[in-house]
């Protein structure tokens, strides 16, 4: 599987002293394959064309590493709360993986600095943490399950993680406004639908969230996931009064 991504990517970059002293900072070593981890930063705003006329960037790297990120933090999670149940330990996940919580931590660990696109990075800023999924996605690929672990534990958890804060935080607005619905049994669904932003020509998902057929709320975000958390927050917000 690696060796049929390198093979793929090998002539999208040159060698870049920079780009492998601040991944070495990152990782904490420097990677024999180096280039999969040039694809992480690649934004499908600036997508590099292949044979055949496709186009590389790093969204199957960020689908990857979206994947095992939830799978460590929830491992994480089942050890440093034995005594929760499931409800509170998947909000717990949220609140962690939320997408503004992801971008703060991918800036404050240097990864917008790194990130190619050809978008305004500050009215796109998921740009950063989609990055830091595709890393992850990439150092899995290249390293493995374990050390994934280790650098996620090691660089993200102990040092941007702050479980007290996370705890007197709200941010799955979706898991709530499901609760709601199951308890007052109510109908609810999302729909949903991608734009492009015509000024920086990279998506924008709209979406709106339906109790029984009438709309409760609206939300936008470079992402579904976020889309969807911005409409089932206005729904509460109408809901709550």
């Amino acid at each position: 599987m690696l060796k049929r991504v390198i093979r793929s990517e090998k002539f999208l970059f040159v060698p870049d002293k920079d780009f492998k002293k601040n991944l070495k900072r990152l990782l904490g070593f420097l990677p024999r394959h180096y280039k999969l981890y040039q694809l992480a930063f690649v934004h499908k705003s600036a997508s590099q064309v292949v044979f055949h006329n496709i186009k590389v960037n790093n969204e199957r790297l960020e689908f990857l590493g979206d994947a095992i990120l939830d799978s460590l933090i929830a491992e994480f999670l089942f050890h440093k709360f034995p005594d929760h149940d499931e409800g509170f330990l998947t909000r717990m996940r949220s609140k962690i993986v939320n997408r503004d919580n992801l971008n703060l931590i991918a800036i404050k660990l240097g990864i917008s600095n790194m990130v190619i696109s050809k978008t305004a990075n500050d009215n796109h800023r998921s740009i950063y943490g989609d990055a830091l999924e595709a890393l992850l996605g990439a150092l899995y690929l290249d390293k493995g399950y374990n050390q994934t672990k280790k650098l996620v534990g090691e660089r993200i958890i102990q040092n941007h993680i702050n479980l007290n804060k996370l705890l007197d935080t709200e941010t799955d607005f979706k898991s709530r406004i499901i609760e709601w619905a199951q308890k007052n049994k109510r109908t609810i669904h999302f729909t949903s639908f991608e734009e492009t932003d015509d000024q920086n020509h990279a998506p924008i998902f709209i979406a709106h969230l339906l109790i029984g057929d009438e709309i409760f709320g609206r939300g936008s975000g470079s992402s579904k996931k976020e889309a969807e958390q911005n409409a089932a927050r206005q729904a509460l917000q109408l809901i709550e009064g």
